[in-house]
């Protein structure tokens, strides 16, 4: 009888790994459902909404900030 070993399939990333990578998808989230609206109904009315401080500066930069923590979650040693 010769016995084989089943070797259990090993995840390309470790448990933090995910973590971090979830945790990133839901900044990116936020600054996408942040930067949506402030438009106009009425294509013959300006909305000065378009133009808040969490549409220009914050959204954007939750969008940045989450692929940062997206790289960074990729690049994680999940072995220390």
């Amino acid at each position: 009888m010769s016995e084989e070993k089943i070797e259990k399939p090993e995840f390309l990333f470790g448990k933090k790994n995910y973590l971090f990578m979830i945790i990133g998808l839901v900044v990116i989230t936020l600054g996408f459902i942040l930067m949506s609206g402030g438009g106009s109904d009425n294509p013959q009315v300006f909305n000065e909404e378009i133009y808040n401080w969490q549409r220009i500066r914050l959204a954007p930069t939750l969008v940045i900030v989450g692929l940062g923590i997206e790289i960074y979650a990729i690049l994680l040693n999940p072995k220390k």
